[in-house]
């Protein structure tokens, strides 16, 4: 099976939820740490990108370390006049995992969210062993649902840095946009409970309730 390492990204506002979902405990334990933990795992190295890591240089991340994410500085765009614009870009998860990917040394990284509380190891180790069966074209192995693809649960080539730069150097900003412009190997997904993620008060009592 290949080596592995894994990206958490923990670098969300958490506006929905009203404080950082990355330090909110379930069953005593904060979310980023359920997620490294399981992370960690499966994966040699787990890289926390962030852009506070010193918010969570506390929990003792098994087998982590933080990756400070640092904001895009005002990109020069083309516009249809064909005349330059300069503007500064929102940021977001997309912008996070490239810069996570850019230091990272294996050929295959799984990347996650730092909400996702009900994740499974079976389903994630079935998935790791799968990926020696992904065609060679595909720069990404993730789960689908109707909405689309699950990019923040799922396993990407380390060789997709250059597109996917490129792709942020234009202005692109989404997963799914930058996504349907390659080919992405299906994971087949037995138990959708796993992409379960806290977005909200709600959410949050929810997985208390259930676990």
């Amino acid at each position: 099976m290949y080596s592995l390492s894994a990206i958490v990204l923990a670098g969300g506002k958490s506006s929905r939820m009203g404080k950082d979902k990355a330090l909110l405990a379930i069953q005593g334990v904060p979310l980023l740490k359920r997620v490294c933990d399981v992370a960690s795992s499966l994966c040699d190295a787990v890289y926390v990108v962030t852009p506070t890591p010193e918010k969570y240089q506390h929990l003792a991340l098994k087998n982590s370390q933080f990756v400070r994410e640092v904001p895009l500085s005002q990109e020069t765009l083309s516009i249809p006049s064909s005349t330059k614009v300069t503007l500064p870009l929102p940021h977001g998860p997309l912008v996070g995992f490239a810069q996570g990917l850019a230091v990272v040394k294996t050929d295959w990284v799984l990347l996650l969210a730092c909400d996702l509380p009900k994740l499974q190891v079976e389903v994630l180790q079935d998935w790791a062993e799968e990926l020696e069966n992904v065609p060679q074209e595909a720069i990404a192995a993730l789960p689908r649902q109707e909405k689309g693809w699950e990019p923040l649960c799922g396993f990407y080539r380390h060789g997709c840095l250059p597109v996917l730069n490129a792709f942020i150097a234009q202005g692109g900003r989404s997963f799914q946009t930058w996504l349907v412009q390659h080919p992405v190997h299906v994971l087949s997904l037995p138990n959708a409970e796993i992409l379960f993620n806290c977005n909200t008060p709600e959410d949050l009592a929810f997985v208390d309730d259930t676990r």
